[in-house]
C-alpha cells in the first residue's frame, strides 16, 4: 500500500506544471552588493492570458510569466481592485506583472487611487496605469507608475525589444529607493491618485498628491500605437519570486480624452 501511495504521489507531481524559483542574477533586485540589470537580449517568456472579466476589465494576464502566478479580485462594494503579483520589473526590454485589461481604440482617460497594503514592501514595486500594444513581455507601451518609495513617473517603450525611457518625479527628499520617500503629511493624506490620458499620439500624466483636483504633471510623451491596443491597470512587486499587492480604488476609465478626474 505504501509503495502504491508513493507511486500515485509521484504521478501527480509529474502531471503538475513545474515552477522553478531559480531566479537569474540579472533579475535580482538592487542591493548594496548587487544592482539589477537588463535581461539578456534573447530572454523572453510568453505570458499567461485569461479571458476572465474582473470588474470593468475584459481579461487579465501575467505579462512575462513571473515564476509565481498573479491574481486579482474586485470588490463591488468598496470599488477596489486588488492585484497580487511577483515579477522582477516593468522596465528594461521586458516586463513581468499582472495586468487587468480591455482592448480599445481612440483616445483614453484612466485614473485611480493607489495604495499598497503592506507598508514594508520593496521600494521599487510599481503600480501602473498602462496603455500597451499587445500582451507580449516586450510590448510598446506608455504608462504612469507609483513606486513603493513614493516616486511617480511617466514612461514609454517606443517599440519591441527597446529599453524603457521615462520622466521621473521624486516626491520628498529624504532618500530611499528610488529617489525619495513620501513625506509624512502625504502618507497620512488621501491616497495618491494617478491618471494617464491618451490624446492621439500624446500621453500625459495626471496626479493628485493629497486630494486636490487632478492636474497634468509635466509635458506629455509621444508614442504611436496601432489600433486596437490594450488599456488597464497592473502591479509588479519588483521581487522575481515574491508576491506583493496593490489596491486601485475609484477607477475612472473612459474612451475619450479630457475625462481624467
Amino acid at each position: 500500500m505504501r509503495c502504491l501511495l508513493t507511486l500515485m504521489l509521484c504521478a501527480v507531481s509529474f502531471l503538475l506544471p513545474a515552477q522553478s524559483t531559480n531566479v537569474p542574477a540579472w533579475a535580482q533586485p538592487g542591493s548594496a552588493a548587487h544592482v539589477q540589470v537588463a535581461p539578456p537580449a534573447d530572454f523572453h517568456r510568453p505570458g499567461r492570458n485569461f479571458d476572465t472579466p474582473v470588474g470593468i476589465f475584459d481579461g487579465q494576464s501575467d505579462i512575462g510569466s513571473a515564476v509565481m502566478p498573479g491574481s486579482a479580485r474586485y470588490d463591488a462594494v468598496t470599488k477596489q481592485y486588488t492585484i497580487n503579483s511577483a515579477g522582477y520589473n516593468v522596465w528594461y526590454t521586458r516586463d513581468e506583472f499582472r495586468f487587468l485589461w480591455k482592448r480599445m481604440s481612440g483616445d483614453v482617460s484612466l485614473a485611480a487611487d493607489i495604495t499598497f497594503p503592506d507598508p514594508n514592501g520593496y521600494g521599487d514595486r510599481k503600480a501602473i496605469l498602462v496603455i500597451r500594444q499587445d500582451l507580449d513581455d516586450d510590448s510598446a507601451e506608455a504608462f504612469v507608475a507609483l513606486h513603493g518609495a513614493g516616486m511617480i513617473q511617466l514612461a514609454q517603450r517606443p517599440k519591441k525589444d527597446f529599453r524603457i525611457n521615462d520622466m521621473e518625479y521624486r516626491i520628498g527628499s529624504r532618500g530611499g529607493l528610488p529617489g525619495g520617500k513620501t513625506p509624512d503629511d502625504l502618507v497620512t493624506a488621501k491616497a495618491k491618485r494617478l491618471g494617464i490620458e491618451k490624446r492621439g499620439d500624446a500621453f500625459a500624466l495626471f496626479v493628485s498628491l493629497a486630494g486636490e483636483p487632478m492636474h497634468q504633471f509635466g509635458p506629455p510623451i509621444h508614442l504611436r500605437l496601432d489600433e486596437p491596443f490594450y488599456v488597464g491597470i497592473g502591479f509588479c512587486s519588483h521581487l522575481p519570486d515574491k508576491s506583493d499587492a496593490a489596491v486601485f480604488t475609484d477607477v475612472v476609465f473612459k474612451n475619450s480624452a479630457g475625462k481624467v478626474r
